[in-house]
């Protein structure tokens, strides 16, 4: 079965969503009045209702990452077993780090840290404690926990989309527990959750970016701070994501990403290098070790025994739920963008490269406007009690040349913002067109546009509050949404493990390549034909013998269909409800060797395979998990048809064990 699209779109979702959306901007408008109280106590209620849910979802996210990470199962490829990752290591780090949480990190880099020396969440006595533990707190905030929830959808989407070919959405994660339903309203209904809950988790995210804009601007030119002005603002930075996510990923997201790092290194190295420099590597570390320590007891703290709970709700809960709303958005970006990875690399590249960048960040920043209010420089803590956008701008204030480094702030706010809008519509695009890429144009502007309207109704409906509280109650569903997704990643993983077992325990059937005549066996191997060649061995040899098999599966097994796909030596056989089996003869160019090679065809300073001429092709064959790396270039007829029983008869073995 597939998703049955409209002019590039799916309406079983694309309707839904779109009338949600609609309906809550709709309702804040014309009831103002109720909406403030209304976003207030919705955001009390789940955070002391669920907040116990939340705290176990993520520790429990972790925990599932790291085990399947360091699992059998970690060498798998998100893709077929012979690609390779289509992004650098470098422009994949860039990406991750731009669309995970470059606004909040900007934000609260300097804010929580205050905030949370301002009113302790603990009984720390003394500048030092008190700027210790609200560094342990942050680091708390914007660890793995989070990371973890990205993970796990990323890895989620990534397997089920490239290794198994399904629709790259949420849904496809539920496949190995409701099969074929996933394309009906079960589907649909998962779908929507996870078009809500990232249209949510990214407007707050543009909610914040905005209030610090604002606050920049009327520090360094005195522009006034008000929502009208954060309306405005919102409308066009709005404009410039419509335009990044209408260039696509390459030609807009990629580029801005790695100018986003670009721009906050910048910024980082002169914070680190003009600041207090030794106080900063040395709290990093310290700041590390106190993370480690508590991270298992104050990420699981849900405020029980507390007879005022709401420090948790306002921030840890809250934080939770920000993550887990911005999964689907987050996690099928870094999904999209890790093609041809492996689990493992996977898992701890999304869990720690992005966590220790925002780890040394968090400290650079946050730890220098600690050792400011500590010397007694600058009035930062009632200044930031009075208007927390503006932190990043006073501590900036400390340093030198602050005109500039706060301008370059803004600019990297508004390039964040931008990355974010494009990539949360980009997103939001691909779910509603079913996990296709090829999607209308008209249908990613109208994406870009609901955020930042989104965006700017919670805004003059509550402000901050407002945003937070529909942050929270969007992630709720999508928690459960989270954890039947990773029961079929689990149940995903379980029968690939069969199926590797099935292809060890099945026996070779007599007749196969291996048992060809030595000389002819010995002259296949040393052979470097050209594509012609090869070209002629899959039509006159390759062809023909899997036409053959396909023609006997035909005829005498009634449980199965077989099928030849294009001109060349593909072989599919379906059976009704389980994994397919595919084999196919693929020609694939290789550098010749150099022992292959005349030395006088070879010019000074020239190495093997550099002219075209000096390539030579392989007959490999591939099988549904991509291609095995093997050459059957010489085999004959007989030969071939029992290499495909070799395989086919794999294939049923790993079938009646999955049963």
């Amino acid at each position: 079965m597939s998703l049955q699209l409209r002019k590039g779109i799916l309406p079983a979702v694309f309707i839904p969503s779109a009338v949600a959306v609609f309906l809550i901007v709709l309702s804040v408008v014309l009831f103002p009045a109720w909406a403030a109280p209304f976003f207030k106590h919705l955001n009390m209620w789940v955070t002391q209702t669920f907040g116990w849910l939340y705290a176990l979802s993520v520790v429990g996210f972790l925990l599932v990452a790291l085990g399947i990470a360091f699992s059998r199962f970690g060498a798998i490829k998100l893709g077929a077993d012979h690609e390779t990752p289509r992004f650098s290591f470098a422009s994949w780090v860039a990406m991750l780090f731009s669309a995970g949480m470059g606004i909040g990190l900007l934000f609260f880099s300097v804010a929580e840290p205050v905030m949370h020396y301002m009113a302790p969440p603990g009984d720390a006595v003394g500048h030092q404690a008190l700027a210790s533990q609200a560094m342990q707190v942050t680091f708390l905030h914007w660890g793995l926990h989070g990371w973890a929830v990205y993970a796990m959808i990323g890895l989620c989407l990534a397997y089920f989309g490239f290794r198994h070919n399904l629709p790259l959405t949420i849904r496809s994660a539920l496949y190995p527990l409701i099969g074929d339903r996933i394309y009906g309203p079960i589907g649909h209904a998962v779908d929507v959750f996870a078009v809500l809950g990232t249209l949510f988790g990214v407007a707050t995210s543009l909610g914040f970016g905005v209030n610090q804009v604002n606050a920049g601007l009327h520090y360094l030119f005195d522009i006034e701070v008000s929502v009208t002005i954060q309306v405005l603002l919102i409308g066009g930075i709005t404009v410039l994501a419509t335009a990044s996510v209408v260039a696509g990923l390459d030609a807009g997201i990629k580029r801005l990403s790695e100018l986003n790092l670009i721009l906050a290194l910048c910024l980082l190295v002169f914070v680190v290098v003009l600041g207090p420099t030794v106080l900063i590597f040395s709290s990093f570390t310290e700041n590390l070790g106190n993370y480690l320590a508590v991270m298992v007891d104050r990420g699981l703290n849900v405020g029980a025994y507390d007879p005022d709970s709401s420090w948790v709700g306002d921030w840890t809960i809250f934080y939770w739920g920000w993550w887990i709303s911005w999964s689907p958005f987050v996690g099928m970006f870094i999904a999209r963008i890790s093609r041809g990875r492996t689990i493992r690399e996977f898992v701890l590249g999304v869990l720690f490269v992005p966590t220790l960048m925002c780890f040394f960040w968090l400290t650079a920043f946050g730890n220098t406007a600690l050792y400011f209010i500590g010397s007694g420089a600058g009035d930062i803590v009632a200044m930031v009690s009075e208007n927390m956008p503006v932190a990043l701008f006073v501590m900036l204030e400390q340093l030198p040349m602050p005109g500039i480094t706060s301008f370059l702030g803004i600019i990297l706010v508004i390039t964040f913002f931008v990355t974010s809008s494009d990539s949360g519509s980009l997103v939001i695009d691909i779910i509603t067109a079913g996990g296709s890429t090829k999607t209308p144009v008209w249908q990613r502007v109208f994406w870009a546009v609901a955020e930042g309207l989104v965006a700017a109704t919670l805004l003059l409906a509550g402000g901050l509050g407002a945003l937070q509280a529909a942050t929270v109650a969007t992630a709720l569903p999508f928690t459960f949404v989270i954890i039947l997704s990773i029961a079929g990643l689990l149940r995903g993983l379980s029968m690939e493990a069969r199926k590797a077992k099935g292809a060890d325990v099945a026996p070779d059937i007599i007749g196969g390549g291996v048992n060809m005549p030595w000389r002819l066996r010995l002259h296949s191997i040393l052979a470097h034909p050209d594509s012609t060649q090869i070209r002629q061995f899959i039509n006159d040899t390759a062809r023909p013998a899997l036409l053959d098999v396909m023609k006997e599966i035909q005829a005498h097994d009634n449980a199965a269909q077989a099928k030849m796909s294009g001109d060349g030596a593909d072989l599919t056989i379906l059976h009704e409800d389980e994994p397919e089996f595919r084999f196919a003869i693929v020609p694939i160019s290789h550098k010749t060797p150099v022992f292959a090679l005349s030395g006088a065809n070879l010019e000074d300073g020239e190495e093997a395979g550099d002219k075209e001429d000096e390539k030579y092709f392989r007959a490999e064959v591939y099988l549904s998990d991509g291609g095995q790396d093997y050459d059957i270039y010489g085999y004959n007829r007989e030969q071939i048809i029992h290499e495909v029983l070799n395989q086919y008869n794999r294939h049923l073995h790993y079938l009646s064990i999955a049963r």
